[in-house]
C-alpha cells in the first residue's frame, strides 16, 4: 500500500497540475488589465508630485519625472495648513469610525440575538434608510446641528454621523451566525451582556469590525458636502480634502498641477496605510461572508 502511494505522484495521480488553458491565460491577462487600469490614476498622481512645474506642463506628458524633486511638497506647505488639515481630517474619520463601530455592534447584536416585539419592522425600516440619498437629508440634519449650536465645529462634522444604517446591518448579518450556545453559556457564567458582546461576539466578527473600520475611515476621510456644509468660513477646521479646493485655485491655468498632486498623495497616506493594515481582515471578511453566503 505504502509503494503504491509512493508512486503515486510519479504517475501522476494524486498530485496532477493542472496545464494552463487559453482561457486561464484570457482571465489573467484580463485581471492584469484591471490592476494596471485601478493602479494606473494613483501612481500617476505620486509621479507627478515629484515633477517640475515645466515637466507637468510639458506635452506630450513626461510619464517619469526627469529630475525627481521635493519642490511642490513645499510649496503645499505655503499655501494650506497641512498639519492642522490633516488634524481635523484624522479627528472627524477617527471618532465617527469609533462611533460606527460601537453603535453597529450594539445595534446588530440587539437585531441578531434578541426577540422582541417589532423588530422585523424596524430592522425593515432601517434597511429603507440605506436607499436614502444623503442629499436628501442634508437641510434637516443642518438644521437639527445648528439648533443644537454646534455649527462651525468638529462636533457638528462628526455627530450625525455616529450611527450607520449599513454598519448594523453587516454586524447584524455577522453576528447571527455566532452560536446561540455560546451566548447562553456565558449568560450562565454571569456574565453580562456588554461582557458577552466585547469579550465573546466582538472576537469572533473581528474581520467585519475591521472591513467596517476600513470603509467608515475612508468614507468620512474622503467626506467633502457635509463638512463643507457644517464648517462654513471656518478654515481652521478644515479637513484635508476641502484644504485641498485652494491648491486647485492656486493652479491657475494649470501651471501647479503637480503641486495639486502632490497635495492629494498626502491626503491619500493615511486611508492607505489603514487599508495596509487591515488588509487580512478585510479579505478574511470578504471570504467569510462568500463561505455563509
Amino acid at each position: 500500500m505504502s509503494a503504491a502511494i509512493d508512486q503515486a505522484p510519479r504517475q501522476g495521480l494524486f498530485f496532477r497540475r493542472k496545464r494552463p488553458t487559453a482561457g486561464d491565460a484570457l482571465i489573467a491577462t484580463l485581471m492584469l488589465a484591471l490592476v494596471v487600469a485601478s493602479a494606473f490614476p494613483l501612481v500617476w498622481m505620486v509621479l507627478s508630485s515629484f515633477k517640475t512645474t515645466a515637466e507637468s506642463m510639458q506635452v506630450p506628458p513626461v510619464w517619469i519625472p526627469q529630475s525627481p524633486n521635493f519642490e511642490a511638497y513645499e510649496k503645499v506647505a505655503g499655501v494650506i495648513n497641512v498639519g492642522r488639515s490633516m488634524w481635523n481630517s484624522m479627528i472627524i474619520a477617527t471618532v465617527t469610525t469609533a462611533g460606527i463601530l460601537l453603535t453597529s455592534l450594539m445595534a446588530g447584536y440587539a437585531f441578531a440575538k434578541y426577540r422582541f416585539r417589532g423588530r422585523n419592522l424596524l430592522f425593515s425600516v432601517l434597511i429603507a434608510t440605506m436607499f436614502l440619498p444623503p442629499i436628501v437629508t442634508l437641510i434637516p440634519l443642518y438644521r437639527i446641528v445648528g439648533s443644537l449650536g454646534l455649527n462651525a465645529s468638529l462636533a457638528g462634522v462628526i455627530l450625525p454621523n455616529l450611527a450607520n444604517a449599513f454598519g448594523i446591518f453587516l454586524m447584524r448579518q455577522f453576528i447571527a451566525g455566532v452560536p446561540d450556545d455560546l451566548i447562553d453559556a456565558a449568560r450562565m457564567d454571569g456574565a453580562s451582556e456588554m461582557r458577552i458582546l466585547f469579550s465573546i461576539v466582538a472576537p469572533t466578527v473581528t474581520p467585519a469590525i475591521a472591513a467596517l473600520a476600513l470603509f467608515a475611515f475612508v468614507y468620512h476621510w474622503n467626506s467633502y458636502l457635509w463638512p463643507l456644509t457644517v464648517l462654513q468660513g471656518s478654515g481652521d477646521q478644515y479637513p484635508i480634502v476641502i484644504s485641498l479646493s485652494r491648491l486647485l485655485s492656486y493652479n491657475r491655468g494649470a501651471m501647479n498641477t503637480n503641486l495639486v498632486m502632490a497635495g492629494a498623495t498626502l491626503a491619500v497616506l493615511p486611508p492607505l496605510a489603514l487599508f495596509v493594515f487591515l488588509q487580512r481582515f478585510f479579505v478574511d471578511s470578504i471570504v467569510g461572508s462568500a463561505v455563509k453566503g
